[in-house]
This record gives C-alpha cells, sequence and structure tokens, in this order.
C-alpha cells in the first residue's frame, strides 16, 4: 500500500493510502512502536512504556522511499516502514492467515463431500500440508486416508502440525470397550453428540481419531456442525441463544486420579459476535447451579439446542475403515457414534489432540513459504 499523503500534529500522524483510506495514529503509539522498541532478533519489545512522556509531542513527518521519518519534541526520530504503518492501521486488526472463515454445513455435506487427503502427501508435501488445514479450518474436519497399520501413524500425521495436547487421559488414548471404564467412550453403548472435555479450562482444540480397526456390527461415527446449529438457533429461537451464551453452567470430569472441574456457556462468541466455540456434553455437565429464577427458562434452552444435535438434517453418519483418520476441531464440531456389538468384532481408534494455537501457528507459517 502506498502512501498519498501525511499530516503531523502534536498528538498523531494523519496518513492517506493510494486506496482513498486514512489513518490516525496517535503520537505513543508511534512511540510505543518505533523500530527501535524491539529487540532486533527476538522482534520483542524492550520499550518501557513508563519511561515515555504520556503526552508525547510529534514535530514533523517526511516520507522518504519506504520509509516515513517521524521527529519528537524530545529529540526521538523513528524509521517508520510504511508497511508496518499500512498493517496496523488503528481500527483495523492486520490480516490473519489463520482466520480462515468457516463453512457452515448440515446433513448436506454428505460423506463424499468431507476434504480427504493422503497421509503420505500430508507428511512429503507443504502445499498438500497448507491445502489439508486451510480445508480442515474452513470445514471443521478432513478425513486422511491411507494412513500405515501401525498404531503412530496418525500420531505422525497430528505431528506435522505442532505439539500433542496431553490431558488427564494421556498424551494419546485408546477408545476400546473396556471392562472398567471410566468414559463412555471406552464402552459400546450409543455415544450421542458432544464435544470432548468441556469440563476444562481451555478444551482441546483439534481431534485426530485413526482408526486401526472397525469390524464389530454397528458403530458408525456421527458429526454435526456445531457452529451451524448455534446459528439456526440464533435465528429460530434468540433467547435460547442469549441463554446458553450468556449462562455459565458446570462441568465435571472425576475419576480416582482427576477432578476436573468448570463453569463456562455452551456457546461462546468473539468480540465480534460470532461463534468461537461449542462445549456440549450432556454425560460431563454436572449439577446445574444458576439462580432458581433462571433454571426454567434455561432448561428450555438446554433441551431445544439437545433436540437440533439429535436431529439428522444436521447429522453427517460414516462408517471409519481401518487406515483412515478423521480429523475435527473439537471445539466445533460435535462427534459420537452409534452403538456396537464388541462380540461381532474388534473396534479400535487411536487419538490425540492437537491444540488450535498449534494449529494456527502452522498455517501462519505455511503461508510464508
Amino acid at each position: 500500500m502506498k502512501l498519498s499523503s501525511l499530516e503531523a500534529r502534536p498528538d498523531a500522524l494523519c496518513a492517506t493510502w493510494a486506496d482513498g483510506t486514512s489513518a490516525t495514529y496517535p503520537t505513543l503509539w508511534l512511540r510505543d512502536n518505533c523500530p527501535s522498541a524491539f529487540h532486533p532478533h527476538t522482534e520483542e519489545r524492550v520499550l518501557d512504556l513508563l519511561t515515555l512522556d504520556p503526552e508525547p509531542v510529534l514535530l514533523n513527518a517526511e516520507h522518504a522511499g519506504e520509509t516515513v521519518i517521524l521527529h519528537y519534541a524530545d529529540g526521538h526520530t523513528s524509521r517508520m516502514p510504511t508497511a508496518a504503518l499500512a498493517d496496523h492501521r488503528p481500527g483495523r486488526p492486520p490480516a490473519d492467515p489463520a482466520a480462515i472463515p468457516p463453512r457452515l454445513w448440515r446433513a448436506d455435506l454428505t460423506p463424499a463431500g468431507v476434504p480427504r487427503f493422503s497421509a503420505r502427501r500430508i507428511l512429503d508435501e507443504e502445499t498438500v500440508l497448507k491445502e489439508w488445514l486451510e480445508q480442515t479450518a474452513a470445514i471443521g474436519l478432513s478425513l486422511v486416508n491411507r494412513l500405515e497399520p501401525r498404531i503412530d501413524a496418525g500420531v505422525d500425521v497430528a505431528c506435522r502440525i505442532g505439539f500433542l495436547r496431553e490431558t488427564n487421559f494421556g498424551m494419546t488414548f485408546e477408545v476400546i470397550s473396556r471392562p472398567l471404564p471410566n468414559n463412555l467412550a471406552y464402552t459400546a453403548v450409543t455415544l450421542p453428540l458432544h464435544t470432548d472435555l468441556p469440563n476444562q479450562e481451555v478444551p482441546p482444540g483439534f481431534q485426530f481419531l485413526h482408526c486401526l480397526a472397525n469390524e464389530a456390527e454397528g458403530g458408525r461415527s456421527l458429526f454435526a456442525d456445531g457452529y451451524a446449529l448455534a446459528e439456526d438457533l440464533r435465528v429460530k429461537d434468540a433467547e435460547a441463544f442469549r441463554l446458553l451464551s450468556e449462562v455459565a453452567i458446570p462441568f465435571r470430569f472425576h475419576d480416582r486420579d482427576a477432578d476436573i472441574r468448570t463453569h463456562a456457556p455452551v456457546i461462546t462468541l468473539d468480540r465480534a459476535g460470532a461463534v468461537s466455540e461449542i462445549r456440549w456434553n450432556a454425560h460431563i455437565a454436572a449439577t446445574f447451579d444458576m439462580p432458581a429464577d433462571v433454571m426454567p427458562a434455561y432448561y428450555r434452552a438446554y433441551r431445544t439446542f439437545m433436540a437440533m444435535t439429535r436431529d439428522p438434517a444436521y447429522q453427517l453418519t460414516f462408517k471409519l475403515k481401518a487406515g483412515e483418520m478423521i480429523v475435527f476441531d473439537n471445539r466445533r464440531v460435535l462427534h459420537g457414534r452409534e452403538a456396537f456389538d464388541p462380540t461381532t468384532g474388534f473396534r479400535h481408534l487411536h487419538g490425540c489432540y492437537v491444540d488450535r494455537g498449534e494449529f494456527n501457528s502452522r498455517l501462519r507459517l505455511l503461508a510464508k513459504v
């Protein structure tokens, strides 16, 4: 972006850009973001803001090629890159390669519409890795196929993104039917749509479920776009949406080794009011403790959302095959499964998590390639 004109005022720099837009940069902001305020290698700020006058005075500004030279009354001179001024116009957050708009879906997605990628190509090709992450971010889920028949093959793919998230279930976990389970996932019963670990202060981000065997009768996987559910609720029942996004409820997981609790709303909104997170798990929602006069309306809203999760119009259903791995945003996409009969065959999924921060970091780094 090229500069058209500059105006220096004592309290601010006013810039007009070639596209006709303008921006005002307060003088203290300019001093706080002077290139000399940052370490040359780490790019971390080393300036102590309290060493500056609370109202520094800008004397003049001159445009010199790709730099704006700023002179201050205290004798300091800044050389600000015009690109930095263009990228950081107050009131306009800089572009973020990881801020991929979600594409909402319902049952119309169908299994054929789920993005599919080869594990080997994700491991070997940066361009495929980037495309996989972008599509997974947009849809909220994807399917990786042709994994090697070894237990850590899915973990290798997850580690192409970043560090694994460890939880009270370990760094990785085995989804199999167990005789003494501490979680319904480790049984053969039906699992209604849910998100994992909403009892955590920050629930895990992206989940990876690598299918090693799925020979039992039943056990089809279920998925739904929690963002689509929430946005449809916002339209059809604004009061229910308000309650689910404003009233925090208790979530708790406990066994002999852990007792992890938090309060949080079912629907979390970002600064712009868009849905940014869903916490939905009726099995580990603890006893509601909001005021009694709120409970009747809240239960109505909660049941309305629960009924929507059971509606086939929102559900995507298919059976994972050995060598396939489903990857999904656990803070957006609800998942579940049909009951299965463990006497008819073995069912074994190997799982792990990678947090959203790691996922987004890899997207930003790949944008520079």
